[in-house]
């Protein structure tokens, strides 16, 4: 998993609510388990016509937004089904934070383990970056894991909360199986002394 620490970037705004992971990644591109390849699927109903020509109007259609790094979304983000191609369609596009009032727990839980930082704000402080957003190229927002910062295209800043091993997680770009591989001496003394005591097993 690449490692996180700072993004400065366009925020693509997509102020709807209730997002939920058929409309991030629809059921028909779910075959495979290759987590590269599914950014162009991103969003599909809402990018592309019938005839797969993408709609002028979708906002990461938009020249402005095409290579937004960051997205802010209405309330309630990642509901629906437990796909984890949901965090790997918006990472494979690029997207790398995802900034809201509230997320599906399981889809939270999964970006974090893709190297996707989402971050939960208050409505107030999500619909002024909201409106950074809309501005489009000219308004860059900044957001900095290690000091836990959002700076505005003003540079006035909003702090957001983290959880700790989460946040050493995401800096070291480990993921569940990094992490497990990181206690293999362990776990190899561990089989070792077991088969020992237990050769039948």
């Amino acid at each position: 998993m690449e490692k996180f620490s700072k993004i400065q970037s366009v925020a693509a705004p997509l102020p709807l609510i209730n997002i939920d992971t058929d409309m991030i990644i629809p059921k028909q591109f779910l075959k495979t388990i290759k987590r590269s390849g599914l950014g162009k699927n991103l969003f599909d109903e809402m990018r592309y016509d019938d005839s797969g020509k993408e709609l002028e109007d979708f906002i990461l259609n938009k020249k402005a937004y095409r290579n937004a790094n960051i997205l802010i979304t209405g309330d309630n983000f990642g509901c629906g089904s437990s796909r984890e191609h949901a965090p790997w369609a918006l990472i494979d596009f690029g997207i790398k934070v995802v900034i809201s009032t509230s997320f599906a727990d399981i889809f939270f839980n999964n970006c974090f383990k893709n190297g996707i930082l989402p971050i939960k704000l208050e409505k107030e402080q999500r619909d002024e970056l909201m409106n950074d957003a809309e501005k489009g190229s000219n308004a860059i927002i900044t957001v900095d894991l290690v000091d836990q910062e959002i700076t505005r295209p003003d540079g006035s800043i909003i702090g957001f909360e983290v959880d700790k091993f989460r946040k050493h997680c995401l800096l070291k770009g480990l993921d569940d199986i990094e992490l497990t591989m990181k206690k293999i001496e362990k776990i190899d003394s561990f089989e070792k002394t077991y088969t020992a005591k237990s050769p039948w097993l």
